[in-house]
């Protein structure tokens, strides 16, 4: 059963919105609807944000180990809801248990971490050219904060926000997606719990188009952070260019994955035929375009075909599943077009390629050998379990193909040298690089990507100074 009442939070008190207007929540795994999700009409957002505006005075005038004390204390309650909270998870979006159970144990991970930093929110005191004179540099909370998260990660996308926000001293209001609201509220549930108070956390849900073009309207959000689509990035950060609002945009990826002649072929299938099917394959910086050397291509192939063949495809709740469903509808038919183009320009299929049957939005594991350049999907980010293969000879070449697209977020090189790990490093243009392994987040370290994978950082010393702004003082006592 699915173990959470979905309400608006605004100032502390949790309702319905106040037009009566809602949608159903699906549970992807079985196409059938487990809740309805409360939209906030206008009213309902001036009142988050003139409650946001009045919780960044009170969050911001307490000390920064009386915030510390609030978060660590939230991070426990969700440490403590683990197993509750992982189910909603998993039944608004589809992922297996076991991630979900990880995804929440990160959130709680990060917001031990923004709690620590926030106590280390250093100025410096910079020598002055005058007598008696002192110069100081503070780093100030930017205020209240506007965040939308997307429904691929309905936990750490919500997480990196809200504690991010709240260690550095800002209010928040978040905007999860519709599709996956049980997550963000049981999270704000904690913070309420340990003691957060009233307007700092506020939850509201609704037609995202309308919410974001209010919310962003207003003079009084001075920070926007989203994860979503590279076109939503652009649409947001030109409705917060009229106010002149802070952006961290974390959007679309399309990852490509470098394996050398030289690298361990039984490590990187298993890390990467682990990696690609995470959560169906939404995932932003899942591995998509796949370029092995031609002289251990075929090996390649045949051994990761016969590790996705084995995967286990079925609902989240089930023991022993791999891989879940996709989020939607909507989603299965955007693959099919892709992998219909693909073979349709040559591309060989060598696994899935099709729409499972039965209940709910699966999708087959899916390999494509041979894709040609032209095919959309080595342009177009995929979201889905579909990895696409090319072989490659000289390095040049293959940096090319790898750099085509305009996204920079995740990249990925498998290699046993240091000296030729360092070269592809430095060529790849992307903001991470995962050599040898796809672990590349964790709360301390900086997320973010380049070019139209967006700009800014979440998570890592970074993440904290995102949501914060720099005043210089200088001061001269005769």
């Amino acid at each position: 059963m699915y173990d959470e009442k979905i309400q608006l939070l605004i100032n502390g008190v949790w309702r319905d919105g106040s037009e009566g207007k809602s949608q159903p929540l699906i549970n992807p795994a079985t196409g059938e609807e487990i809740a309805r999700v409360p939209h906030a009409s206008p009213a309902d957002l001036d009142e988050a944000l003139a409650s946001a505006d009045r919780g960044f005075r009170v969050w911001k005038a307490m000390t920064a180990i009386d915030r510390y004390r609030i978060m660590m204390k939230a991070a426990d309650l969700i440490d403590a809801d683990n197993e509750r909270i992982a189910r909603i998870l998993t039944m608004e979006n589809g992922k297996p248990l076991v991630e979900a159970r990880g995804e929440v144990a990160f959130s709680a991970d990060a917001t031990r971490w923004y709690a620590e930093e926030g106590k280390r929110a250093y100025g410096r005191i910079v020598p002055g050219r005058l007598p008696n004179q002192r110069q100081i540099v503070l780093k100030e909370p930017v205020g209240v904060v506007a965040a939308f998260a997307a429904w691929n990660f309905p936990a750490s996308n919500v997480i990196r926000k809200l504690a991010g926000a709240l260690g550095a001293g800002c209010s928040i209001i978040l905007k999860t997606a519709e599709e996956t609201p049980g997550t963000a509220v049981a999270f704000a549930r904690c913070f309420e719990k340990a003691g957060a108070p009233a307007g700092v956390v506020n939850l509201v849900f609704g037609v995202p188009d309308d919410v974001s073009s209010h919310l962003l309207s207003s003079p009084i959000p001075k920070k926007v952070s989203l994860t979503g689509s590279s076109a939503v990035g652009k649409l947001l950060q030109r409705r917060a260019a009229e106010t002149l609002k802070r952006c961290t945009m974390e959007l679309g990826g399309h990852a490509p994955v470098i394996v050398h002649h030289d690298a361990d072929v039984d490590h990187a299938v298993a890390m990467l035929a682990a990696a690609k099917f995470r959560n169906a394959g939404q995932v932003c910086t899942s591995p998509t375009r796949f370029f092995v050397h031609e002289t251990i291509y075929d090996q390649f192939l045949t051994l990761f075909r016969e590790r996705v063949a084995q995967l286990n495809v079925g609902n989240g709740l089930d023991a022993g599943t791999q891989m879940g469903p996709m989020i939607a509808s909507r989603r299965l038919d955007a693959i099919q077009r892709l992998v219909d183009d693909a073979v349709a320009k040559g591309a060989r299929l060598l696994l899935g390629g099709k729409r499972l049957e039965g209940p709910g939005f699966f999708y087959a594991p899916t390999i494509l050998a041979d894709v040609p350049d032209d095919a959309r999907i080595m342009s177009e980010e995929p979201f889905g379990p579909v990895a696409s293969f090319q072989p490659f000879s000289e390095f040049d070449d293959m940096i090319a193909r790898a750099n085509s697209t305009p996204y920079g977020l995740a990249s990925f090189v498998f290699t046993r040298s240091g000296a030729l790990a360092q070269r592809t490093e430095l060529a790849l243009d992307a903001g991470l690089v995962g050599v040898n392994n796809t672990v590349i987040s964790t709360p301390e370290t900086p997320f973010g990507g380049v070019n139209e994978s967006g700009y800014g950082s979440e998570s890592g010393i970074e993440g904290l100074e995102a949501f914060q702004r720099v005043k210089t003082v200088s001061e001269i006592f005769p």
